[in-house]
């Protein structure tokens, strides 16, 4: 670390904390800055000797593509379900709500169960090693895939009350067993150097998977080659697939010469679960620690969020995100079952069982096309729009862009109401907050001191992105009970949170600069 950051100084400068560097100037390497490197190479030859020839050694490369093959069926299996949760929810009726209504108190359930499912999976962790962990979770989603199966509406039974709420909170879960314990036991495989230059990599796989996967759903169900209930079984092929690479990568090991880690139990969360464990308010800082940072230590979460500027500012941002995000979805929701109705009734379908089916095939049909384009948008924005509007733009243009394309989309939807233009103003609002906008929302972590970003980070994931979530039920639950409000008003209302929004990024851009600017 000194040999390169004496040779290439001009570049990097060390904040003097001991740590590895974390300001530098952003840019491919010039010329002169090969040449530097190549000098040095012998003396880092050896000191290191293990230091790979290449970027990605040749024996990394197989558990590599191992890796990207196993999430890429995993995020297709997760994108033949997660359509189908839409399309069960639009038959799930629950008394006089409309479906509207219940598709947005249930999202909010799903919110709140996910916080227990995540600590019950951080007890499991501790009890089972990793691999063991992958394979028996996996297993029990897939047994519950065939009890849900067996349970769809005028399928094998004409109906269960409660299935289709059930289903749609099963389907979080599913997210936190299966797919986001794939990225802790990837990162359990790799240590931190190998990681950071093969993750990347294994990424590919699964926005590969996640648009695949949602673009299968809409060709095969809209094409009625197979109804929306065989999507469960179907699943299931990618699932099993996907045990079988799990033990290849576990016999093969990082390097493809046997396993590397200790096989011990897991102790790292899933990408889903908060890490406030792992910087405890009573651990004593380290001797010479800043004073101030061990004062911010021994703080609580939520008291460091209302005093910091900074984090407040963030806090009402990610809750603003929720609730206008939250509403869209339920806007996309009621305009879509009003759109499968009108269909319905045009092609002269009055029969209840018929109309069932047509409501949940078309419904299912319509989210995985949607899902479909949010991927790729994603995609195409993360690789080629991203990285250089962070970099020409700075933090300004990665956090206003969301809220600014969101003005512009609600306007739109309040103006035009109608479902050729909801859908694709959804699609560019949620493929943006996927991609630059969760640059963003990582970028702005990057200058606070490890103590102050996990307990904020923290709190104002869990809590704050909780608190959106409700508001955005009570929004559906006064503008539909109460206000009996349009498609429109509820565009409208939305593009006034939007305002908030704008106004709050802003606040966040200026209090970071601040902070900056101070440290």
């Amino acid at each position: 670390h000194d040999l390169t950051a004496r040779t290439l100084d001009a570049r990097f400068g060390c904040l003097g904390t001991g740590r590895c560097c974390r300001v530098y100037r952003p840019g491919p390497l010039t010329d002169p800055d090969i040449s530097a490197l190549e000098a040095i190479a012998p003396a880092l030859r050896e000191a290191y000797p293990d230091l790979p020839e290449d970027w990605v050694e040749d024996r990394e490369e197989g558990t590599a593509l191992l890796l990207c093959a196993n999430v890429f069926l995993l995020l297709c299996a997760y994108y033949f379900i997660k359509p189908l949760r839409e399309g069960w929810i639009s038959v799930s009726g629950l008394g006089d709500l409309s479906k509207m209504e219940i598709k947005a108190y249930t999202s909010f359930a799903q919110s709140l169960v996910l916080l227990g499912v995540v600590r019950a999976y951080g007890k499991l962790s501790d009890r089972h090693t990793r691999s063991a962990l992958v394979v028996r979770s996996t297993l029990f989603c897939m047994s519950n895939l065939v009890l849900f199966w067996f349970a769809q509406p005028d399928f094998f039974f004409s109906t269960l009350p409660g299935s289709g709420f059930l289903f749609y909170l099963w389907v979080g879960m599913f997210s936190v067993f299966v797919v986001s314990q794939f990225w802790a036991y990837a990162a359990d495989l790799y240590n931190d150097d190998r990681g950071r230059r093969l993750l990347p990599l294994v990424a590919i796989g699964a926005t590969g998977g996640a648009a695949s996967g949602s673009w299968i759903v809409d060709r095969v169900v809209s094409s009625g080659l197979i109804t929306s209930e065989y999507l469960l079984v179907a699943a299931l092929v990618p699932l099993g697939l996907s045990l079988w690479i799990t033990r290849k990568v576990d016999e093969r090991g990082p390097l493809g010469d046997g396993p590397e880690r200790f096989d011990e139990p897991a102790t790292e969360a899933p990408a889903t679960e908060t890490p406030a464990t792992e910087a405890p308010a009573t651990e004593a800082p380290p001797t010479g620690a800043d004073p101030a940072a061990a004062a911010e230590e021994r703080r609580g979460g939520l008291a460091l969020v209302w005093s910091t500027k900074l984090l407040f500012a963030l806090a009402a941002v990610t809750l603003l995100l929720n609730w206008v995000n939250t509403n869209g979805e339920n806007v996309l929701f009621r305009v879509i079952q009003d759109a499968v109705a009108a269909d319905a009734a045009t092609a002269g379908i009055t029969d209840e069982s018929e109309l069932l089916s047509f409501t949940r095939d078309q419904t299912t049909a319509f989210y995985g096309n949607f899902f479909f384009w949010v991927n790729i948008a994603a995609l195409g924005l993360q690789a080629f729009v991203a990285s250089r509007l962070l970099r020409f733009g700075g933090l300004a243009a990665v956090m206003l862009l969301l809220p600014v394309v969101a003005l512009v989309s609600y306007t739109a939807m309040f103006l035009v109401p109608l479902l050729a233009i909801i859908k694709p103003m959804k699609i560019a609002e949620n493929a943006i907050d996927y991609s630059i906008n969760n640059t963003a929302r990582s970028v702005v972590w990057l200058p606070l001191p490890d103590s102050i970003t996990y307990k904020g980070k923290t709190t104002i994931d869990t809590l704050f992105t909780r608190v959106g979530d409700g508001m955005a039920a009570l929004t559906v639950l006064i503008g539909v009970r109460v206000l009996d409000a349009s498609t429109a008003a509820f565009c409208g209302f939305n593009v006034a949170l939007v305002l908030l929004f704008l106004f709050g990024a802003s606040r966040v851009v200026r209090e970071h600069k601040a902070y900056t600017a101070g440290t």
